[in-house]
């Protein structure tokens, strides 16, 4: 991957000779943005393998004849970017460019002639038989996340901000002034540190549940009849996961389309009816609170923060795989998202200027980070030393869950090494960061 200019070699032998023209100036040769996009030499040293010159002839002959650029290349990511935070007045992109979404309309218009058309089993009312399993796994690892999650804070210090959602995990707070919260500015962005619970690790995301997914939209008046259950539940429901207090419409025929919006369910009287004892996945239930046992020494700490880690990465994997077949709507403006094909029609958008959208929300495709959001958090290199303000840009960030998982003993995952910024040479006082180029 292309890192970037390390540094100019300048090889001047030749000037203009003639009388009034004045030699060209160094800093007129360098382009802006140099040094952008470097660490420290530490990591340049560990990291990058490969060197490769390249050459400039741009300059003309009469000025300069020739400029060399060292050109770095480097076998993996390292620090990598921050997730970017959207201001609320900022509505959020979507996943795949309009201009690409037309091209690929274009396309399938194009290649759909004199071929039959294919219509994925959920636009046709029917479950995804190969996906059943995998719904399941991604319910139980839910619910095994959260108990696990309930485990670890009895043992593993993290902080919440009173204001806002922003969370550390350390036994003492970050002293960066980044709150966004009420009265931040009397403040002066400085967090309130209290205990954390689970809802601040995992973001609570709520849907409503649909009893049949091709039915009616949800109009405004039915908003509050209609019950809101998590996210990831009603994923996991329309993809085949049979919860006896969330009903839902299963149908063994395609339905019959009339209109583009208009269709009527399939006879399936001649068919057999399905077998009620039919074994079925277990379903894990949550833990009460007063029933939390938590780990007893480091060895179990480390081993239950091992298969939280797990838990994690299954449910995000499985639900990925989910939504590619299921679709889900996310509002561009606020968090709300539907978990169907088309989005619901209740006006309860609050976000920026939703007067002029009289409250309807702007409706787009969601991606996994919608569905389950990952919450960011401040990396602790040393857990017995604080993070320091003024070296706010040597640290890097992780999701919470794997920031908790990482200080309860488990190895740090390579996806996750870029934002977290492990090869980041850390200067020991505040003269020594001054000194970093």
């Amino acid at each position: 991957m292309y890192i970037g200019c390390l540094h100019f070699q300048f090889s001047i032998t030749a000037l203009l000779r003639s009388k009034g023209t004045n030699p060209c100036s160094k800093f007129d040769l360098l382009g802006h943005g140099t040094w952008q996009g470097l660490s420290s030499l530490d990591s340049f040293k560990n990291n990058c393998d490969r060197l490769t010159c390249q050459r400039n002839f741009g300059i003309s002959s009469q000025h300069l004849t020739r400029v060399q650029a060292l050109v770095v290349w480097c076998n993996h990511p390292q620090n990598a970017d921050f997730p970017r935070y959207y201001p609320k007045k900022e509505k959020k992109p979507f996943p795949i460019p309009i201009v690409e979404l037309r091209r690929a309309a274009r396309e399938r218009l194009k290649n759909r002639k004199n071929q039959p058309r294919g219509i994925p089993p959920p636009k046709r009312g029917l479950v995804v038989e190969r996906l059943i399993p995998v719904a399941y796994k991604v319910l139980n690892a839910r619910i095994t996340l959260i108990n696990n999650l309930k485990k670890l804070l009895k043992v593993m210090p993290v902080n919440a901000c009173k204001w806002c959602s922003e969370i550390h995990v350390g036994p003492v707070g970050h002293p960066f002034k980044s709150c966004r919260g009420p009265q931040a500015s009397i403040r002066k962005g400085a967090h309130e540190w209290v205990e954390a619970v689970v809802e601040d690790m995992l973001v609570p995301i709520e849907a409503y549940h649909l009893y049949d997914r091709l039915g009616k939209r949800i109009s405004h008046e039915e908003r509050f009849s209609v019950p809101r259950i998590p996210a990831v539940l009603e994923l996991c429901i329309q993809a085949g996961v049979d919860l006896p207090e969330y009903p839902t419409k299963r149908r063994r025929k395609p339905v019959i389309r009339i209109g583009r919006k208009e269709f009527i369910d399939a006879d399936e009287s001649e068919l057999p009816d399905p077998d009620p004892d039919a074994p079925k996945p277990e379903i894990l239930a949550e833990i009460l609170d007063s029933e939390i046992v938590p780990p007893s020494s480091e060895e179990d700490t480390a081993l239950l923060a091992e298969e939280t880690l797990e838990m994690w990465e299954e449910m995000r994997e499985g639900a990925k795989r989910l939504m590619k077949m299921y679709p889900v709507r996310v509002c561009g403006y606020c968090p709300e998202v539907h978990v169907g094909p088309t989005g619901h029609k209740a006006q309860n958008c609050g976000a920026h200027k939703h007067q002029q959208r009289n409250g309807q929300h702007g409706w787009q495709s969601a991606v996994l980070d919608d569905l389950i959001p990952p919450k960011f958090v401040w990396h602790v290199p040393d857990v017995n030393k604080p993070l320091e303000r003024e070296l706010r840009n040597f640290y890097g960030q992780a999701p919470a869950v794997v920031e908790l998982c990482v200080q309860a003993g488990t190895a740090v995952p390579e996806k996750y090494k870029p934002t977290m910024r492990l090869d980041v040479g850390i200067p020991k006082d505040v003269r020594e960061a001054e000194m970093v180029v």
